[in-house]
């Protein structure tokens, strides 16, 4: 079964494609392997044909995983990972880091190849800048990389337009991974526009708003302890109950769209450019299902225009993320 492509470098991929996180990091305790495993099969079968993973995620579990159930499919899609922030070994556990050196870049690409089990990643981003770094230093190692035959093509995620252009004379960029949805819309402020000039793909990470444009998640005090969500100031349950507001007038723009809540949301954003690919992440079939449905739903100039007004930057309540984390990360944001 084949899906709607679009290009992203030297690659054709389905304009819905899977990010892997969902299955090992992120949302509370993972699936069972049993179930992640079918996941990523049915996704196969599909027609996905880019799967989307990381050092970091389950600080090496998630590729590991997915190195395990796909290896054997290894010409059917496009495999991709990041590296530039990942687990490190501490006496008390092993923390996240984020490292742009180019020994760890190096040493983080060593580890991710052995851990997917093949002789080379498709699509490296650098997963963070390292702003103690000069991007310039963390993108020539991964050029280096690519000269080595170690990486096809090269991605950055969360960048500005003015540290992906510095990227870009450096090494060419194929792609920018970025939170993109009706509720996320920072990269709209420079990414977008420095892709186009370049001519990157703008991949774009929780199209669905972390759930909450599916409708599903009604209640955050539902939430794993551990979930990552908790954290983030949208979801914090002031903003969250001001946020719900919206829903009702989302669910009856699917209803006349013909389309679920989460196809809805995800087509919007494939509608914003051919450059754009969703990258939704889930840990349910039916989901899954649901999500690639989106790339069949075409939205008139009138339901988008509905969207617009009803979620924008002015009617969401509360910012993407925490000040900590928010510093960790090079992105252009909306004035307060």
């Amino acid at each position: 079964m084949s899906l709607p492509s679009r290009r992203i470098g030297p690659f054709t991929v389905s304009a819905v494609s899977l990010g892997c996180m969902n299955l090992s990091h992120a949302y509370g305790a993972p699936p069972p392997p049993a179930q992640a495993e079918a996941l990523l099969r049915h996704a196969l079968e599909r027609g996905v044909t880019m799967f989307d993973t990381a050092a970091l995620y389950g600080f090496g579990a998630n590729e590991a995983l997915v190195g395990r159930v796909l290896k054997a499919h290894r010409d059917k899609f496009v495999l991709a990972s990041k590296g530039g922030m990942a687990g490190v070994q501490f006496d008390d556990g092993v923390k996240r880091v984020i490292d742009g050196s180019p020994e760890a870049i190096r040493r983080n690409c060593e580890d991710s190849l052995k851990r997917l089990g093949v002789d080379h990643i498709d699509l490296y981003y650098l997963h963070r800048w390292d702003k103690r770094v000069p991007i310039e230093d963390s993108v020539g190692a991964m050029a280096e990389l690519v000269r080595q035959g170690k990486v096809r093509a090269l991605g950055l995620s969360e960048v500005s337009a003015a540290t992906l252009k510095r990227a870009h004379a450096v090494h060419p960029i194929v792609a920018v991974q970025a939170e993109y949805s009706l509720w996320s819309r920072n990269v709209e402020i420079g990414v977008l526009q420095a892709c186009r000039e370049i001519g990157a793909s703008l991949v774009a990470f929780s199209p669905t708003a972390r759930a909450f444009l599916t409708g599903a998640l009604r209640d955050v005090s539902t939430l794993d302890a551990k979930d990552i969500r908790r954290g983030m100031p949208r979801f914090y349950p002031d903003n969250y109950a001001k946020n719900l507001q919206l829903l009702d007038g989302f669910e009856q723009i699917a209803r006349d769209a013909g389309c679920s809540m989460a196809q809805l949301a995800i087509a919007w954003v494939l509608s914003r450019g051919e450059q754009l690919i969703a990258l939704p992440g889930t840990t349910s079939l039916a989901h899954l299902d649901e999500n690639l449905g989106a790339a069949a739903v075409t939205l008139s100039p009138q339901v988008l225009q509905r969207l617009e007004e009803l979620i924008n930057r002015q009617t969401v309540a509360g910012a993407r993320y925490n000040p900590a984390t928010q510093a960790e990360i090079d992105t252009e944001e909306f004035p307060a």
